[in-house]
């Protein structure tokens, strides 16, 4: 026995994405629905030689204001409100000629597209939907009643229970309805007030509105009890969201979280200046480098620490090419990202099955202002995303000598890293490539010591006599509060380092800098990352 069925006699049309519009207002007349429209909607179905009413026949009144006012109308949404058991609802219908609306069909105005491509100010105002949101709303509130439909991906779903039911809706098929509606309603609020927000400058409003659009839900979160999804919100950015997947199986949580940090990272290397690649294994970067080519930058970044490189995230600054491809795919990797890939290239990665292969069509601006997110107990924190690069840094020497030209070189390198590493971060550096990374220690000591530690097991893998951080720099994403840090790096064999500075033992610092022979600078950015 059905679940509360609902009959469907009468349905109001009104979309911007005509999608599948005609081939579902089609089926709906034939199974003897009355349909009513609105503008470029009853257009489309008036063209198709099906019967549909406007709307403003219903409301008694035209569409006005360039179409800003048509649904606005006790015609409409009493038709939508009205609760079908309920006697005073019933009386009022019938004094004011008001028909019920059984199911409501509407997209709204393309606000996030507009957004999307640039539009102006006044453009994004014009594509603000009003009425739409409130039909919506009110067809979802009455959901007991009335069935809405806010995606074209759910008119099969309407019309397979139209079929089954005898031209009637299911109450779980409306709820289910109506909690969507209800999200995308929020979606696309949320992207109007942050947008506006934006706009004015204003960088905490009272009230701070999320919202997304589902991409794929997952098989779990970060841990296999953990329910997982992703979405995708109105921030125009290349990366995973909006990324083409060529081939493999789908990306899991942890998989979509470590790309991120890959391609985030190797955003800051222009790739007009040089070719570069990061490795990442869980959301820290464990091989960066930059080369000649991307099979050099690659090699580089492999050598830093070819152990953990095992099972990563490779990231690439510019078109993959087939050199690079065919040295990737000869250990396991779970995702290459790049802005493209030739179709060599593409070829040599479809013999891995199981390799996730992600075009962008661009890379993320490092300078691009945006927002961060984290949830904490009852509530979250929201931050400006850390868009300072280390280009638009003066850096201020320090000690008594002065960085060499290469030494200067490597500690730009090894900054811009330290950027993406969690902290507590340092990073040793040579030749424009990573030879050592501590990451997310709780002492600055330990994470140099760390990172030391692997650059010389990356030497002993190798077959090298020597560290890989002897004549390195090292970079640390905020101010050593000791010397003891610094010295440690030294004791690796690093000669320069590049550090926020800002420590209330600055002085006993570069004391121990100078005495140690080491060139030291500041940037006077620091780059926490938790």
């Amino acid at each position: 026995m059905l679940e509360h069925p609902k009959p469907l006699t009468r349905a109001l049309l009104s979309v911007s994405d005509k999608t599948g519009l005609v081939d579902f207002a089609r089926s709906l007349v034939e199974l003897g629905v009355s349909l009513i429209s609105t503008g470029g909607t009853f257009k489309a179905i008036t063209e198709a030689g099906l019967p549909v009413k406007e709307v403003s026949d219903v409301t008694g009144f035209p569409e006005m204001m360039d179409g800003r006012v048509k649904t606005l109308h006790p015609a409409v949404h009493g038709g939508l409100l009205a609760i079908r058991e309920n006697p005073s609802h019933q009386a009022a219908l019938l004094a004011h000629g008001i028909a019920t609306i059984d199911l409501l069909v509407v997209n709204l105005y393309p606000f996030e597209a507009t957004l999307a491509r640039g539009g102006s100010f006044d453009d994004c105002v014009e594509n603000i939907d009003i009425g739409g949101p409130a039909m919506i709303r009110a067809a979802a509130k009455n959901h007991a009643d009335v069935a809405v439909v806010v995606e074209p991906s759910d008119y099969g779903a309407i019309i397979a229970e139209l079929t089954a039911h005898d031209g009637s809706t299911t109450l779980p098929l409306r709820r289910r309805l109506a909690q969507k509606a209800y999200a995308r309603t929020a979606s696309y609020d949320a992207a109007i007030s942050n947008w506006l927000a934006r706009e004015i400058g204003e960088e905490t409003p009272a009230f701070r509105a999320l919202g997304g659009s589902l991409i794929q839900p997952m098989r779990y979160g970060e841990n296999p009890h953990q329910s997982g999804a992703f979405y995708r919100t109105a921030e125009v950015r290349p990366g995973v969201a909006t990324a083409r997947q060529l081939q493999g199986k789908q990306l899991s949580y942890n998989n979509i979280n470590d790309t991120d940090a890959a391609f985030e990272c190797v955003a800051e290397f222009d790739p007009a200046r040089t070719s570069a690649v990061v490795i990442v294994k869980h959301a820290n970067p464990c091989g960066v480098a930059e080369g000649a080519s991307l099979r050099e930058a690659y090699e580089k970044a492999l050598a830093c620490d070819p152990v953990s490189a095992y099972g990563g995230i490779v990231a690439l600054n510019q078109t993959l090419d087939a050199d690079a491809a065919r040295k990737i795919v000869e250990i396991f990797t779970e995702v290459i990202i790049a802005p493209d890939a030739t179709e060599e290239a593409i070829a040599l990665v479809a013999a891995r099955k199981n390799l996730r292969l992600l075009l962008t069509g661009g890379l993320p601006d490092p300078r691009a202002p945006g927002l961060g997110f984290k949830t904490v107990a009852g509530g979250f924190l929201v931050q400006a995303r850390d868009n300072a690069v280390i280009d638009d840094m003066p850096l201020e020497v320090v000690t008594k000598r002065a960085p060499t030209e290469a030494e200067r070189a490597d500690l730009i390198f090894a900054f811009r890293v330290a950027k993406h590493v969690k902290s507590n971060a340092i990073v040793y550096a040579k030749g424009g490539a990573t030879v050592g990374v501590g990451a997310g220690q709780m002492s600055r000591v330990d994470s140099s010591r760390i990172a030391a530690w692997k650059a010389a097991e990356a030497a002993r893998t190798a077959g090298l006599p020597r560290s890989l951080a002897e004549g390195s720099v090292v970079a640390s994403d905020a101010f050593f509060p000791f010397a003891d840090g610094l010295l440690a790096a030294a004791e690796a064999g690093a000669t320069a380092v590049i550090q926020p500075g800002g420590s209330m033992r600055d002085d006993e610092v570069i004391k121990a800098a100078d005495a140690a022979g080491l060139a030291m600078v500041f940037t006077r950015h620091r780059h926490f990352r938790h």
